[in-house]
C-alpha cells in the first residue's frame, strides 16, 4: 500500500474554453494598448477547475485499465490494482510493489507532476500503523490536537464519557455563545473525525452538529464536554483485524421522540426519533450513522422501521461495491490462494442486518402490510426486492 499526491493538481489541467486574465499587478504589456493574457491551463479558483482536474485525472485512470465502480467513481479497480482518490490524493493498493511502480511512471510520461508518498501510514491525516501481522490501527491524533489548539483546551482536565446522558436540547432561552473559537468550524472536524475513526462520538456529535446556526452556551459547553473526552483518548482509533470470514453486518436501532421535553412543544423537532446504525464487514467498523429522521414517526415501530430503511439504502451499496471488487480484482493472500475459498463462494457472502423491534422485523421479513403500517408505504419498503432476492443472500434477523 502507499499513496500519491498531485503536485499543484488543478494548473495540471488544459482549458477547453477561451479564458482570459488581466495582466498580474508588477508585469506590462509589450504595446501601447491594455494587454490581458490567455489562460492555456486551468487555474485555482475558475468554477470549471475541479471538474477539468477530475477529467484529466480520469481519463489518465481509464487508459491505463482501471474502471470506476458503480457505486463510487473515487474507487477505481482493475485485475492487479484498487486506487481510491480523494481530490489530488491517491491511495494505491497492489500486490506487488512492481505494479506501483509501473503506474507512477505511466503517470509521469502522461505529463503528471506528482510525489510519490511511499508506505501507506497516513492518507488525508488519518494514520494506519500496524499493531501485529493481522491487525491495523487507524487513529487521528493530529486532528484531535488540532481540535484542542482551536478552542485552547491543550491542557484540560479529560472526561470518561464524550457526552451526557440527556439529549442535547435548542435551548431556545439559553445565553448567547460567549467562546472566541469558532462553533462551525470545530463542527466540522469532529464531523470528519467521528466518520473515520471515531464510531464512540456520533452521537455526541449528532447533537451539537444541529445548532451550528445559532448556538448557545450549553451547545458550548456540550463541544467542550466531548472535546475533554477526546482529550484523554488522542491515541485511540479503529482496529482493523484480519477477518476469518467474509460476511457484512449491520446492527440498527431508534429512539422514539427522544427530544421530547428537550426541545419547545411547539417545535416539530421535539417529537422526532433518532435513527442510529453500525455497519461491518469482517466484525471491522467501517460505517457508522446516528441522525434525527426527516419524518415525524407515529410509534415505536415506524421508527425502528424507518430506521432499518435508512440503514439499508446505506448497506445495499456497500454490498454490491464489495461484489464489484471480488469480480474484478484478483484478491490473494501471501499464499498465493484466495483468503475466502474461491471467487464463487467469496461472491456468496451473507449480509445480515439485526434488529430487535419484532413490528418492524416481521414487516420487513414477512412483508404483510396492515392498516397501521399501509401508510409507510414506498420511502421504507422500497428494499423488500431485494432482501426477497435469494441471489443478495441478505436476511433480516432477531437480535
Amino acid at each position: 500500500s502507499c499513496s500519491i499526491d498531485f503536485s499543484n493538481a488543478f494548473i495540471q489541467a488544459t482549458l477547453k474554453d477561451d479564458t482570459y486574465i488581466h495582466l498580474p499587478r508588477g508585469f506590462q504589456g509589450s504595446g501601447t494598448k491594455k494587454t490581458c493574457l490567455k489562460l492555456k491551463r486551468s487555474l485555482y479558483g475558475l468554477a470549471v477547475a475541479p471538474r477539468l482536474w477530475y477529467q484529466h485525472l480520469w481519463k489518465a485512470l481509464k487508459e491505463l485499465g482501471l474502471v470506476s465502480s458503480k457505486h463510487d467513481q473515487c474507487l477505481l479497480f482493475r485485475k492487479d490494482l484498487i486506487v481510491v482518490c480523494y481530490v489530488d490524493d491517491l491511495g494505491i493498493q497492489a500486490p506487488k510493489k512492481e505494479i506501483v511502480d509501473k503506474l507512477i511512471d505511466q503517470l509521469k510520461k502522461k505529463g503528471f507532476d506528482l510525489t510519490f508518498e511511499g508506505s501507506f501510514t497516513e492518507y488525508l491525516g488519518i494514520q494506519y500503523t500496524k499493531v501485529s501481522d493481522t491487525e491495523v490501527k487507524m487513529t487521528q491524533e493530529g486532528l484531535i490536537q488540532k481540535i484542542l489548539e482551536a478552542t485552547g483546551m491543550e491542557d484540560c482536565n479529560s472526561n470518561r464519557i464524550p457526552t451526557t446522558k440527556e439529549a442535547l436540547g435548542s435551548d431556545e432561552s439559553g445565553e448567547p455563545m460567549e467562546d472566541a473559537w469558532n462553533y462551525r468550524s470545530v463542527v466540522g472536524m469532529l464531523l470528519y473525525l467521528s466518520t473515520n475513526t471515531r464510531p464512540d462520538i456520533a452521537y455526541a456529535i449528532s447533537q451539537v452538529a444541529r445548532f451550528s446556526h445559532n448556538s448557545k452556551k450549553s451547545h458550548a459547553s456540550a463541544i467542550k464536554t466531548l472535546i475533554r473526552y477526546l482529550s484523554g483518548t488522542k491515541n485511540q482509533g479503529v482496529i482493523y483485524k484480519r477477518p476469518e470470514t467474509l460476511q457484512l453486518d449491520c446492527y440498527v436501532d431508534a429512539d422514539f421522540a427522544g427530544l421530547y421535553g428537550r426541545d419547545p412543544p411547539e417545535s416539530p423537532t421535539s417529537v422526532k426519533s433518532r435513527t442510529g446504525y453500525i455497519i461491518s464487514v469482517g466484525g471491522c467498523c467501517i460505517s457508522c450513522k446516528s441522525q434525527l429522521q426527516s419524518t415525524i414517526a407515529l410509534s415505536t415501530s415506524e421508527a425502528e422501521y424507518g430506521a432499518l430503511s435508512q440503514a439499508m439504502r446505506a448497506i445495499i451499496p456497500i454490498r454490491e461495491t464489495l461484489l464489484e471488487l471480488i469480480r474484478a480484482v484478483d484478491m490473494v493472500d501471501i499464499k498465493n490462494k484466495y483468503p475466502f475459498g474461491n471467487r464463487d463462494n467469496l461472491c456468496s457472502f451473507k449480509t445480515v442486518i439485526y434488529e430487535d423491534n419484532s413490528a418492524a422485523l416481521s414487516l420487513a421479513v414477512n412483508q404483510k402490510v396492515t392498516s397501521r403500517t399501509k401508510h409507510w408505504c414506498v420511502k421504507f419498503h422500497f428494499f423488500w426486492s431485494y432482501i426477497n432476492n435469494e441471489k443478495n443472500n441478505t436476511q433480516c434477523v432477531k437480535v
